[in-house]
C-alpha cells in the first residue's frame, strides 16, 4: 500500500514532482495589448467615415446622388409637415428636423440609403410626451420647447452611447420584437389619422388604439367635406403605386407624394378661396400660414425643471430613436450588400439631434419609407443628403405661401400611405411562427399591448419578453448523448467512416437510420451552447442522471447496511439482491467524452459544475473515470479546464472545488486512495492516435496538433472516442496496480 500512497502523493496538483502544464496569462494577453496611440488615431478617424470615400468621389456618383437627393427632398417636405401634425407641433418644425437630419448625417453615416428626419413613430411618441408633461405642469412650457429639449437630451444620450462604443446593447432586441412594436405603432398611427382623413372630430385621437377605432366608427355619420380631399388623395396614392408596380416605371413612383399633395393643394385653393366664412374660417381644414425660413436659431434653452419633468419619458424616446434607426440601417445594408457600424450610426443620429436643437427641431431618426425611396432612386453615397437639404431650404424660404392651402386631410392620406408599409405582412408573421413560435408570441404580445395600451408599454413588453426568452434559452441549454452511424462509400465499399449523431431522434436525422450506441462503458455528450453559470447545473444533472440510470454502480448494494446509507440515498426497490442483479447487468463506466465543438465560452461556475460531475460519476462508479474532451480549440477554455484538473489526470490530487465560496481546512483537493492511471492513459492515447492519421490529431510533418502535456484533449470527436475506447482493451492501470500492491 505504500507504493499506492507514494503514487498518490506525487500526483497531487501543485506537488513539485507533478508534471502539470503551466498556462501563462501573458501568452494570451501579449497580442491584445497594443500601442494605444494607434488605437486613438483609429478611433478619431473612425468618427468621420466621410474621409474614407470623399476622396474617391466621381461624376458617376454625383448623378445618382443628385437624382436620389432631389427625389427624397420632394417627398420629405409634405411628409415632414404631416409628421409634425402627429407630434402636435406646427408644420415648420417637421421641416427644421428634416433639414438638419439629412445635412449632418452625410458626414457621419456608414449607410448610403438611410434618410434621417421626422418619422411617424417618433412623432407620435413626442405628442404623448408633450401631453404627459403638460398634464403634470399645465401650460408651463410650449410644445415646441418640450420637443426641442427632448431632442437635445436624447441626442446627447445616444451620442454618448455611440462614443463609448456600447451600441451592441441594441443587439439584445431581436427582429420580431422590433417588428411587433413597429406594426402596433403603425396601426396606432393609422387609426389616429383616419378621423383627420374623414374630418371627424370630438374625441381624443391620442387615446388607446381600440378607443380611437370605436370612436371613429361612431363618428362616421358626422363625416365632413374634408373626406373628399382625404379619401381622394389616399386613393390616388395607392392607384399610382399599383400602376407603377404593374408597369415597373420608376420616376412617377418617386414623386407621387408631392404630385398628389400638389393636386390636392390646387383643388383646395380653387374651392376655399371663394368659400371663406364671415368668421374667417374655411370649409375644410388647411395648414394656413407656415412661417418662412428658420426662426430664432440659437442655443436651446434647457430648463432644469423641464428636464426633470422629461426624465420618466427619456428611456422610451431614446429606445425608439436608436432602435428604429439601427433596424432600418441594417436592413438596407443587408439588401444592398454593405455593412454598417452601429456605434457610428448612433453617433450620427446623436449629432443630428443635438445640432437640430439649435434649429428648434424635434427628435429625428431613420425613416423607412424615405430610405426605401432613396435606395430605389439609385443613391450612390451619403452625400445625396446635401441635395435633399437644399430642397428643404428652398421649400422653407420660397414655398411657404403655397403651404397655406395644403388640406390637412391630404396630409393624413400621406401619413396613412407611408405608415401602412410598416405593418408586417402575413408572410413575414408566418415566418416568425415557422422559425420560432416563441418569437411569434413576442411579436404578437408587442402588437396587442401597443394597440390596447400605448407604444411605450408595447416597446417595454417586447424588450422584457425578448430578454426573458434569451435568459430562458441560456438557462436551458441543448445537449445530446451521441451514438455513431457508419457511412460507407457506394463507389468503394472498403471505404467507410463513422459520424456521431444524437441517440434519440431529433427531427433532423432520418428516423429510419440505425444509430449504434457507444461501446459499453463509454458515454459521449455534445454541448450545443456555451457552458456558463446559468446553464451548467442542467448539463451536470443530465450527465450524472444518465450515468446513474445506464451505468453500473461500483459498490455492491447487498453489502451496504441501512445505517451506512446516506440520508439522501433511498436505496434500491424490490430488494437488494434483485437490485444488485439488475445493477450487474449494466456496463461498467470507463470514460466520458465531452464534445466541446459548440462551446465558445466557459466560466468558473461551469468548471466547478464539471468538477462536480466528475466527483459524482466517480463516486457512483467507485473508481476513476476518464474525461476526454473533443474540439477544445480556444486557449482560454483549455486553460480553464486544466485549472479544474482536466486533460492531465483522471483522479488523484484533482480539485474538488475550484473557487470555494466558504473556504474550509483540508478541502479543495481530492485525496482518494485511487492510484494514478494518467501515465497508462497517456500512453494508450498517444499510441492509438498516432496509429491512424485520419484521426486528425497527429501530423507526420509537424508532430501532434495539440499539446502532448494534456493527453485527454483531442482535436476532434473521432479521436476522442477512439482514445476512450482504448480503456476497454484491458483492465485500467489503477486496478492492476492496486492488485499488485495488495499482493505485495
Amino acid at each position: 500500500m505504500a507504493s499506492v500512497a507514494n503514487r498518490i502523493g506525487r500526483n497531487i496538483i501543485g506537488h513539485p514532482d507533478n508534471d502539470v502544464p503551466t498556462i501563462s496569462s501573458s501568452t494570451y494577453l501579449k497580442n491584445i495589448v497594443k500601442n494605444p496611440s494607434h488605437a486613438v488615431v483609429h478611433y478619431v478617424t473612425s468618427l468621420f467615415p466621410i474621409f474614407g470615400w470623399i476622396s474617391r468621389y466621381n461624376a458617376g456618383w454625383l448623378t445618382g446622388d443628385l437624382i436620389a437627393g432631389l427625389t427624397v427632398g420632394i417627398v420629405v417636405v409634405p411628409q415632414a409637415m404631416s409628421y409634425a401634425q402627429i407630434a402636435t407641433l406646427p408644420p415648420q418644425y417637421g421641416l427644421y428636423s428634416s433639414f438638419v437630419g439629412v445635412l449632418t448625417y452625410c458626414f457621419f453615416a456608414t449607410s448610403k440609403d438611410v434618410s434621417i428626419g421626422p418619422v411617424a413613430v417618433m412623432s407620435l411618441t413626442v405628442s404623448q410626451i408633450i401631453t404627459a408633461v403638460d398634464s403634470k405642469y399645465p401650460k408651463h412650457w410650449e410644445g415646441p420647447q418640450i420637443a426641442t429639449t427632448l431632442a437635445f437630451i436624447c441626442g446627447f444620450i445616444v451620442l454618448g452611447i455611440g462614443l463609448l462604443r456600447i451600441g451592441w446593447l441594441v443587439e439584445f432586441i431581436p427582429a420580431p420584437a422590433v417588428s411587433g412594436f413597429m406594426t402596433g405603432s403603425a396601426i396606432n398611427i393609422v387609426a389616429g389619422q383616419v378621423p383627420g382623413l374623414m374630418g371627424i372630430t370630438g374625441f381624443n385621437t391620442r387615446a388607446a388604439t381600440y378607443h380611437v377605432i370605436i370612436n371613429t366608427l361612431k363618428g362616421l355619420p358626422h363625416t365632413t367635406l374634408d373626406a373628399a380631399w382625404g379619401l381622394s388623395g389616399l386613393v390616388a396614392l395607392y392607384a399610382i403605386r399599383m400602376v407603377c408596380t404593374k408597369l415597373q416605371q420608376r420616376f412617377p413612383r418617386r414623386s407621387k407624394n408631392a404630385f398628389v399633395i400638389l393636386i390636392l393643394t390646387i383643388a383646395a385653393w380653387l374651392y376655399c378661396r371663394h368659400h371663406k366664412s364671415a368668421s374667417g374660417k374655411y370649409p375644410i381644414k388647411i395648414l394656413l400660414t407656415v412661417p418662412r425660413g428658420f426662426r430664432n436659431v440659437g442655443p436651446p434653452v434647457i430648463d432644469p425643471l423641464l428636464v426633470k419633468a422629461l426624465a420618466p419619458q427619456l428611456p422610451i424616446a431614446t429606445i425608439i430613436l436608436l432602435l428604429e434607426h439601427i433596424a432600418i440601417a441594417k436592413s438596407f445594408g443587408r439588401v444592398n450588400g454593405y455593412k454598417i457600424n452601429p456605434n457610428q450610426e448612433l453617433i450620427a443620429i446623436g449629432v443630428a439631434n443635438t445640432i437640430g436643437s439649435v434649429f428648434h427641431a424635434y427628435p429625428a431618426t431613420g425613416s423607412f419609407s424615405r430610405s426605401a425611396l432613396k435606395s430605389k432612386s439609385g443613391v450612390r453615397t451619403p452625400a445625396s443628403g446635401i441635395m435633399t437639404a437644399l430642397v428643404v431650404i428652398v421649400a422653407l424660404y420660397g414655398l411657404t405661401p403655397a403651404f397655406f392651402w395644403i388640406p390637412t386631410a391630404g396630409l393624413s392620406a400621406v401619413i396613412i400611405h407611408a405608415v401602412a408599409d410598416l405593418v408586417a405582412s402575413p408572410a413575414q408573421v408566418y415566418s416568425f411562427w415557422r422559425i420560432s413560435p416563441l418569437e411569434f408570441v413576442i411579436w404578437l404580445a408587442a402588437v396587442l399591448v401597443t394597440v390596447f395600451s400605448t407604444i411605450e408599454n408595447g416597446i417595454y413588453t417586447s424588450i422584457c419578453a425578448s430578454i426573458a426568452f434569451l435568459l430562458l434559452r441560456v438557462a436551458h441549454p441543448r445537449g445530446y448523448f451521441l451514438g455513431k452511424v457508419t457511412l460507407s462509400n457506394p463507389q468503394n465499399t472498403a471505404e467507410s467512416r463513422e459520424v456521431f449523431v444524437p441517440l434519440r431522434p431529433d427531427g433532423v436525422t432520418n428516423p429510419h437510420t440505425k444509430v449504434e450506441p457507444p461501446a459499453p462503458g463509454i458515454i459521449i455528450y455534445h454541448f450545443q451552447e456555451s457552458l456558463l453559470y446559468p446553464n451548467c447545473s442542467i448539463a451536470n444533472s443530465a450527465i450524472v442522471d444518465h450515468v446513474k440510470e445506464n451505468m453500473r454502480r461500483g459498490i455492491d448494494i447487498t453489502t451496504i447496511k441501512l445505517s451506512d446509507r446516506a440520508w439522501n440515498d433511498p436505496g434500491p426497490r424490490g430488494g437488494s439482491e434483485a437490485a444488485q442483479a439488475a445493477n450487474n447487468a449494466k456496463p461498467e463506466l470507463h470514460a466520458i467524452v465531452l464534445d466541446f465543438s459548440g462551446v465558445s465560452q466557459i466560466d468558473t461556475t461551469a468548471v466547478q459544475a464539471l468538477i462536480d460531475t466528475r466527483s459524482d460519476v466517480q463516486r457512483w462508479a467507485h473508481h476513476p473515470v476518464e474525461f476526454h474532451f473533443a474540439s477544445v480549440l480556444s486557449p482560454w477554455i483549455r486553460r480553464a479546464l486544466v485549472a479544474g484538473g482536466f486533460g492531465i489526470s483522471t483522479h488523484a490530487g484533482v480539485p474538488t472545488e475550484i473557487a470555494p465560496v466558504v473556504p474550509y481546512r483540508g478541502g479543495g483537493r481530492d485525496r482518494s486512495t485511487w492510484p494514478d492511471d494518467s501515465s497508462r492513459s497517456k500512453i494508450d492515447v498517444e499510441a492509438h492516435e498516432s496509429s491512424d492519421p485520419r484521426d486528425g490529431t497527429y501530423s507526420h510533418d509537424t508532430g501532434p496538433i495539440l499539446a502532448t502535456d494534456t493527453p485527454f484533449f483531442h482535436f476532434d470527436l473521432t479521436s476522442a472516442v477512439r482514445a476512450a475506447e482504448a480503456t476497454l482493451v484491458r483492465p485500467p492501470l489503477w486496478q492492476e496496480t492496486l492488485e499488485k500492491d495488495l499482493e505485495g
